[in-house]
């Protein structure tokens, strides 16, 4: 592997992959045939470019520094990244989460726009430690690409960066994997992971979780990062549309509504973390409200949300015309609106509703916890 920059500087240059180019070595016996002098290779002619990787860290480092913490300690170690648990946290537990942004790569492709899929890869690790309590403190990336193309890299990392100072924490380091032999040509994989702290008394698991309890639900930007593969299927097959058509029931091209980056909840949720008594959360990703929802529940709860309680943006009703999907498929596909969901006690309900609206995010009483199998009954 090649080497990390130092800690807090994002990306290490191009990883030199795992073959190595054959010299004509003689390596057979006495049968062979004499050995034939060749030019000399480079790691240029087998596909990789060192100096192109420099260049995409020269780039990238500023974008880093714009997201440090105070716990970020710099100017030690060469090959990791340094952070200390926050101060005031007396018993800290780290909360880690790894993730990808999926098939959604593919609409950036098309369209050659790679600002704002960095963007989704943090959402997905940040909303997902968010989850139980934890507030982001650090965060890494990994770019696999085909070919590194500077312009490229820093496009990618400017949108990680931007995520990573919607959720206030700290990008510390990340690897590019040049790998000529592995990816597609123009075409890359993202990887992200997530690191939060919480104090071990406030965690929230799911298990205060009562009947009685409200369930709440904020909204999402779109598809967020999940349901692709269908959505493409719908929108490239079924509608035969081109990026730049107008998704129909929407007022927006596709490739736009497409690339739409996901919600972070961070600052939001953490603000009502300090003021109110929150028992379970969940991130909707893939499986949906259905999915994900019951995740957070003790035995003996279920919760009962009024599909009547929110607007399904158009986005949704678009694909399910255009695919004549099932309702069922797409609740457990998409979040169908509803990009996060906290359950908490009645008597806090009106006031956690007040705080998120304070601080811009869009809140729906989807119901209540019932008694029952842990489960999402969705109702009229």
């Amino acid at each position: 592997m090649a080497p990390h920059t130092p800690p807090t500087l994002a990306h290490g240059p191009a990883e030199p992959g795992r073959g190595s180019a054959s010299r004509g070595a003689d390596v057979g016996g006495a049968d062979m045939a004499p050995h034939i002098p060749v030019k000399p290779l480079t790691y240029r002619e087998a596909g990789v470019d060192i100096d192109a990787g420099d260049e995409s860290v020269r780039r990238i480092v500023p974008l880093a520094r714009r997201t440090h913490r105070p716990e970020v300690l710099g100017g030690i170690g060469g090959f990791a990244s340094f952070v200390r648990v926050p101060a005031g946290v007396t018993e800290p537990v780290l909360v880690s989460s790894t993730d990808g942004v999926g098939s959604k790569l593919k609409i950036a492709f098309l369209a050659d726009r790679h600002d704002t899929v960095g963007i989704d890869l943090v959402a997905m690790g940040v909303n997902d430690v968010l989850v139980h309590g934890a507030e982001p403190l650090y965060f890494l990336d990994y770019v696999g690409v085909s070919r590194v193309d500077p312009a490229r890299i820093e496009a990618i990392v400017r949108g990680v960066a931007a995520g990573c100072e919607l959720a206030g924490c700290a990008l510390v380091g990340g690897e590019t994997a040049e790998l000529p032999d592995l990816y597609a040509a123009g075409e890359y994989d993202l990887a992200g992971f997530a690191v939060g702290v919480v104090e071990r008394a406030r965690i929230i698991d799911g298990s205060r979780v009562a009947p009685g309890d409200v369930v709440l639900g904020l909204a999402s930007s779109g598809l967020h990062s999940n349901g692709y593969s269908l959505a493409r299927r719908i929108v490239f097959d079924a509608l035969k549309l081109a990026l730049t058509d107008r998704l129909p029931g929407t007022t927006r091209a596709v490739g736009d509504e497409l690339l739409e980056p996901t919600r972070i909840y961070v600052k939001a949720v953490l603000e009502v973390l300090r003021r109110f008594d929150v028992h379970a959360m969940a991130h909707v990703t893939g499986g949906g409200i259905t999915g994900n929802v019951p995740r957070v529940l003790p035995a003996g709860c279920r919760a009962r949300v009024r599909r009547s309680s929110w607007d399904v943006p158009a986005v949704f009703r678009a694909l399910q015309d255009a695919g004549r999907v099932e309702d069922a498929e797409m609740f457990r596909t998409f979040n169908m609106g509803v990009g996060f969901v906290l359950v908490v006690p009645p008597g806090a309900a009106d006031g956690v509703t007040a705080a998120l609206t304070a601080a811009g995010e869009r809140v729906y009483r989807l119901g209540d916890i019932v008694a029952g199998e842990p489960g999402v009954e969705l109702v009229a």
